[in-house]
């Protein structure tokens, strides 16, 4: 029997982690061509390729639960967070800025801090120049989707082929809970009659993106007794009409962010719910499980923000030759695509025989990644600022998602809540048997070990799937993997 280290497919003709991960063999070649390199499509990809935001659409249309937008802060990382607002021709100057100077970027979006679409002079301003001026760089938009039907003729202007449209429900009464009012036709909406006017753009935005050949990405926040099961129904119907890959996201909670859930003490899904949720969604919809729920300003590889390197004043300081960039970006474009292509032949051919396999019944393990990116174990247990999580089964490595924590290294002991970094970190990690670094003190070995988590520092620099198949199959040849074992681990 053989243990490949590609992702299963669910049945549905989609490998379970997502269309957007590595495998997109069973696409059309013309969607294939759109979002093998776009790192918020792609699992693969974002390992590899870059995204920025652009911070010029402050107005918000609609009014979340979940939602407290910031327009001068730099310590916090979620949606509806930036530091600087900026006019159209700032926002262009500061693309080309970040083209120039990270050559992997590809995609430029724009998700706020409001809604892009509330704000579509400043919007459309800003792609009509960056068509003109950086034609190589995908263009995309994130959108309630209340104003999305009224906007779809001149978003097919920009060469804008990527939408992101957020649907937390299409119930109303759901919506009631999450939305306390919108501002429709000059009025404000509130209850569920405004719900029921989102959803209803929603659904028709989506279906005319659609129609237009334009892919959707859904987008959807997970709130524990709000509408935790109900985004399974949310998953069928927007597959049904279209939508080409759903992004399932963890409700940001905390007190300090100052919304209304969070003042009010809504708790966010813990990563066994979430990957749950997903689970039950993946069996109708392509899920997208390595967002990083970023700021609407962010800038670099996913899970990475390089902002504070691209401020106003220091761009205006730079001296940008973007012709010669382009150059150079192409060249390295072009060297991703190869190593991307040569891990696809790997991945096909490659596999790793162990016996009787499927005839032993072994449980699958969560494992625990420490990675800067490039789809290597690369990073220092003490530096990383998040994990990537693996799942390793009978039927192959599949992505699970990824946990944010506090750098044990950082010289900062201090997590809140009387947590330390390293306690903070075991919390995060609770249910992963390995965790893979390149480098690891003893000084939380101990402590790890102690609370079942194996640290595993035996193939630094490897890619990451290939060490997770080999560690699995180490453990089933150490004889841990049997069902007997799984509840002693459990």
């Amino acid at each position: 029997m053989e243990l490949r280290i590609d992702t299963p497919d669910n049945g549905s003709g989609c490998t379970s982690g997502s269309c957007g991960s590595s495998e997109l063999g069973h696409l059309p070649e013309h969607i294939r061509a759109k979002v093998f390199n776009h790192p918020c499509y792609s699992e693969e990809a974002h390992h590899y390729f870059a995204r920025m935001h652009v911070a010029v659409a402050p107005a918000c249309n609609i009014q979340c639960n979940y939602c407290n937008r910031k327009y001068d802060c730099a310590n916090e990382s979620r949606p509806g967070v930036v530091s600087e607002l900026h006019h159209p021709q700032q926002a262009v100057k500061k693309v080309l800025a970040v083209a120039a100077t990270i050559p992997q970027m590809t995609v430029l979006g724009i998700a706020g801090p409001g809604d892009p679409l509330a704000n579509p002079e400043r919007t459309f301003e800003t792609f009509r120049m960056l068509s003109e001026q950086a034609p190589d760089i995908k263009l995309c938009v994130s959108t309630n989707g209340l104003s999305l039907p009224a906007q779809i003729e001149e978003l097919t202007k920009y060469n804008i082929d990527h939408v992101t449209i957020t649907i937390n429900c299409v119930d109303p009464d759901v919506g009631a809970k999450i939305y306390p009012w919108i501002f429709w036709k000059n009025q404000r909406i509130k209850g569920r009659a405004a719900s029921a006017i989102l959803i209803e753009q929603q659904q028709l935005g989506l279906e005319m993106l659609v129609a237009r050949g334009i892919l959707v990405k859904v987008n959807s926040v997970l709130i524990p007794g709000v509408n935790d099961q109900h985004l399974i129904e949310v998953s069928k119907i927007v597959k049904a009409k279209g939508a080409f890959l759903h992004n399932v996201m963890p409700l940001i909670s905390e007190a300090e962010h100052g919304t209304f859930y969070g003042m009010t003490g809504q708790r966010g899904p813990t990563s066994t719910e979430l990957q749950t949720l997903q689970d039950q969604c993946a069996g109708d919809m392509n899920m997208m499980r390595h967002c990083r729920q970023c700021r609407a300003d962010a800038v670099g590889l996913l899970g990475e923000d390089r902002g504070a390197e691209f401020t106003m004043d220091k761009i205006e300081a730079m001296d940008i030759n973007y012709p010669e960039a382009m150059k150079i970006r192409a060249g390295v474009h072009a060297a991703i695509n190869q190593t991307l292509e040569s891990k696809r032949l790997a991945k096909t051919s490659q596999v790793i025989n162990i016996s009787n396999l499927k005839q032993n019944k072994l449980r699958p393990v969560l494992m625990a990644v420490a990675s800067k990116g490039s789809d290597l174990i690369n990073e220092h247990f003490g530096h990383a600022k998040e994990f990537l999580v693996y799942e390793a089964s009978q039927n192959g490595v599949r992505f699970i998602g990824h946990r944010k924590t506090a750098a044990y290294c950082s010289g900062d002991d201090s997590c809140g809540e009387g947590e330390t970094a390293l306690q903070r970190s075991l919390k995060v990690l609770q249910g992963c048997e390995v965790v893979l670094c390149s480098k690891i003190g003893i000084e939380p070995w101990v402590p790890l070990e102690a609370a079942g988590i194996q640290p595993n520092v035996e193939h630094a620099m490897e890619s990451i799937e290939e060490a997770i198949a080999t560690v699995y199959q180490e453990m089933r040849a150490a004889g841990k993997l049997t069902l007997k074992q799984q509840q002693k681990v459990a």
